[in-house]
């Protein structure tokens, strides 16, 4: 009776103990737990507050404010005090900054250069034209000197062209061809290290290809500009040696360390009582990773695919090395190309800040952020629908 009540009274002491240090430790877990918390929230806030200074800077594209037109009234310098202010700025298409700091004789320079430019100007149907209408953006026009309507991204001119087609296709061109390049390669290397290669094997397979995502973007594209390029254009004998297919194969070599990763992470993941279970009925492992792994970790496998996605399409100076730049309506992965990434990162130090070329960037660049989050919510959704078919429940 004495030990056994002994033991209660130690069990106790131990109890309260136990109880004293949980209680000391909350404040702590609470601290940690508020910090994660704040941490997740701040992450929220600045990439919300990102999108909205692309899209205050894009705001008069959207809205219609800017105008582009390069034959505009011409107003006589000796007419300057009838103009508001506002007026006067908007005419001379100034900067706020730009028209505080300049006096009035300054402004009525500038007004007389106009007026001469104006007199000078060869007339030209086109000049009255605002090119940031959403009709010139996204339909083709019959420019002065085609002969047919065409799709034309051309902003340093005397007129200037913001068709954005082209460069919606020259990046989905790339796009897809990093994804049919790179996507068999991981998820082949992903089965082949988690359900085939022994131990030792994956110990140096796995590191090499992870390896891969930290050489920096910029020596992935100066090696497609001097090698790849000048390797495919042997083999498949086409004229422009810097096009899509140059783009998009060193794009899929970039995005093989990330859906590898993840895709061989979800493989691993499945359990092995699965394997286990498809070998006792005499498959093979090739066909137990391919008939029976493969499609238990479709879900994860898939989330890879639209990370690549959004790696590629969002990757910068691969494409400005090795697609040519070259904004042409072609199909063929064959021809010189340009993405929006590209444009944005050769154009943006060029364009004049505030003006309607200066928009048109941050507007392709809330489209490109407008693009890479529908698809990561597409992504969530099929996922989302592929867990539920998987593990068998009702819609």
């Amino acid at each position: 009776m004495q030990e056994t009540a002994n033991n209660l009274e130690a069990k106790r002491s131990i109890g309260w103990m136990g109880l004293s240090r949980g209680h000391k430790a909350r404040p702590l877990e609470w601290l940690i737990e508020k910090g994660i918390f704040l941490v997740a929230i701040s992450a929220i806030l600045v990439v919300f507050l990102i999108f909205l200074f692309v899209l205050r800077e894009a705001w008069p594209i959207f809205s219609g404010k800017a105008n582009s037109a390069a034959a505009r009234k011409v107003i006589p310098a000796d007419q300057i005090d009838k103009l508001t202010p506002a007026q006067l700025q908007a005419y001379l298409e100034l900067t706020p900054d730009e028209f505080n700091k300049k006096d009035k004789e300054t402004l009525k320079l500038l007004m007389e250069v106009k007026e001469e430019a104006g007199k000078e100007a060869v007339p030209d149907k086109d000049e009255a034209l605002n090119t940031t209408e959403w009709k010139y953006i996204l339909k083709p026009y019959a420019w002065t000197g085609y002969s047919k309507p065409e799709y034309i991204w051309q902003p340093i001119s005397n007129i200037k062209k913001y068709n954005i087609i082209p460069l919606i296709i020259g990046s989905l061109k790339t796009t897809l061809v990093a994804l049919l390049f790179s996507v068999p390669l991981s998820i082949a290397a992903a089965i082949y290290v988690s359900q085939l290669a022994n131990p030792k094997v994956k110990e140096w397979v796995k590191p090499a290809i992870e390896m891969l995502s930290g050489i920096p973007s910029v020596v992935m594209g100066v090696f497609a500009l001097l090698v790849l390029a000048t390797f495919l254009q042997t083999i498949f004998h086409y004229n422009s040696r810097l096009n899509a297919l140059v783009a998009g194969v060193a794009l899929g070599l970039a995005i093989v360390p990330v859906i590898f990763s993840i895709a061989e992470d979800a493989l691993t993941s499945v359990p092995r009582s699965y394997v286990q279970a498809a070998l006792a009925v005499g498959s093979s492992k090739w066909q137990a990773a391919w008939q029976v792994v493969l499609p238990a970790a479709l879900p994860g496998v898939f989330a890879a695919v639209i990370l690549g996605f959004g790696r590629a399409i969002g990757e910068t100076m691969i494409v400005l090395l090795a697609s040519g730049n070259a904004s042409i309506m072609s199909a063929s992965i064959f021809d010189s190309t340009r993405s929006i990434t590209s444009t944005i990162a050769a154009e943006l130090a060029e364009a004049v800040f505030g003006g309607h070329h200066y928009g048109m960037l941050f507007m392709i660049g809330t489209l490109l952020f407008g693009v890479t989050f529908v698809s990561n919510l597409m992504g969530e959704y099929i996922m989302y629908r592929l867990k539920s078919r998987l593990e068998g429940k009702q819609k």
